[in-house]
């Protein structure tokens, strides 16, 4: 598959976000789900979404969590090669945690290797549709590319999951009037 066709397909989990289910369902985020989108306040949608990331963060074997941690200390400390390295030995082990792949495809973002993100966001996607965080990043490398309409549409997708990203606001509202078209 070429690195187009991740792209478009990417695109199309991202539109397909209401009619897919999450791979690891959980009623504790689906609830959290349901707050964010009827929180009046910003705080509240600070703390809300705090809660969401806990939960992404989660893994039933604690090994696993540990191991998403010490990945994520390791990229915030620059210790990009022992990230990848972690990381790909934690998705070998534990293939269904869609936060290790989100956290590795923000590494290969910052490593500036997009089309390698492409492939971690849209598997992140295809098991957790609703991660705002894995659109966000979608939305900014599309953006990159310079495809401004694919870019609006997932900042757009990402803000129906999230109405407080800041970032996906400022992207929304730099486009001008919406097309027509329906994120979510």
């Amino acid at each position: 598959m070429t690195a187009m066709a991740d792209y478009t397909d990417t695109l199309g989990l991202i539109a397909g976000v209401r009619e897919r289910r999450p791979v690891r369902s959980l009623p504790a985020l689906d609830a959290l789900f349901r707050r964010l989108a009827i929180c009046a306040r910003m705080e509240d949608a600070i703390a809300t979404e705090d809660r969401i990331w806990d939960l992404w963060m989660y893994h039933p074997h604690r090994a696993a969590a540990e191991a998403l941690e010490a990945a994520t200390g390791d990229i915030a400390a620059r210790r990009y090669d022992i990230a990848e390295t972690r990381l790909a030995r934690l998705l070998r082990g534990a293939p269904q945690f869609a936060e290790a792949w989100n956290k590795r495809a923000a590494l290969y973002y910052l490593l500036g290797r997009d089309d390698d993100a492409i492939h971690d966001l849209h598997r992140t996607l295809e098991l957790e549709p609703r991660h705002f965080g894995a659109i966000l990043h979608v939305a900014e490398i599309l953006l990159g590319t310079g495809d401004r309409e694919g870019a609006c549409f997932a900042f757009a997708s990402a803000l129906a999951l999230h109405p407080y990203l800041e970032r996906a606001r400022e992207a929304v509202a730099a486009q001008g009037p919406k097309s027509g078209k329906d994120p979510g």
